[in-house]
């Protein structure tokens, strides 16, 4: 795989780091990006090494946002693929199976702003800067943005966003539930690596569990959520985990879970 527009490195502990690289142009999201990101998401889904995920950008940002080169160019038919093509993306993400961290210093806006809305969990530089301001452009998110963004931080606020096309300093998106953490922007990668790094010690089939029935509950009906959330739990009580968690537990001693 080539490495020009996305770094990747794997540590010995299985947590395999994305570095978006087009620092010169703020890591905006190209095709050749957006390609780049598509298989190293493949790699990490079918890699059993693989563990967990961060992403993060190289040189001053996180990801300011599409290509605007790019967008220049769309009529109606391509602006649908090529919506479609970063949803499809971004929910690969989403749905990987295994946690997967955004890092965000400098702007994470527009599709920066979504492809880290589509990871697990997001931490931030307490200088970072958020937002949606495609609408400035005459267009709308298109990469999960308008979807996202109301699933995390409510509808109003989703709106306000969206619809102002103005920005956020890190400590509102703290506030408002955008962000989990906030960290100088020195202690960042040390912070989402160690994040990581805990998470690693959870039982894997648990936390898959864990991911997808609050991503998939969150749109069923209160019944049909419980009804999910029976299933997995059900489900994990058959593991091998469960059985050593629990008798890790009894035995005053730490577990170790294998992912079966």
């Amino acid at each position: 795989m080539t490495e020009t527009n996305l770094k990747l490195n794997q540590s010995k502990t299985g947590i395999l780091t994305l570095r978006l690289n087009r620092p010169g142009a703020l890591n905006t999201l190209n095709l050749a990006l957006l390609e780049e990101l598509e298989q190293a998401l493949e790699q990490a889904k079918n890699d059993p090494t693989i563990k967990a995920l961060l992403l993060c950008g190289e040189g001053k940002t996180f990801c300011a946002g599409a290509d605007i080169h790019h967008l220049a160019t769309l009529n109606t038919q391509a602006g649908y693929a090529f919506a479609k093509k970063g949803q499809a993306i971004f929910s690969a993400l989403e749905k990987l199976g295994k946690p997967s961290l955004a890092a965000v210093h400098g702007f994470a806006l527009g599709g920066g702003c979504e492809l880290a809305m589509a990871a697990t969990l997001r931490i931030a530089a307490d200088s970072a800067t958020f937002g949606q301001p495609e609408v400035k452009l005459g267009i709308i998110p298109g990469f999960g943005g308008t979807q996202r963004l109301a699933r995390l931080v409510g509808k109003g606020r989703a709106l306000d966003l969206c619809l102002s096309g103005r920005l956020i300093k890190a400590p509102e998106a703290l506030a408002w539930g955008l962000v989990s953490d906030l960290t100088p922007a020195d202690n960042l990668l040390a912070q989402a690596t160690s994040l990581l790094e805990t998470l690693l010690k959870q039982p894997p089939l648990a936390m898959r569990s864990i991911m997808e029935v609050i991503d998939c509950g969150y749109d069923l009906d209160l019944d049909a959520a419980l009804e999910l959330e029976a299933t997995h739990f059900g489900l994990c009580c058959a593991s091998q985990d469960k059985n050593e968690g629990v008798s890790a537990f009894l035995e005053k001693r730490p577990a170790q879970f294998i992912g079966a």
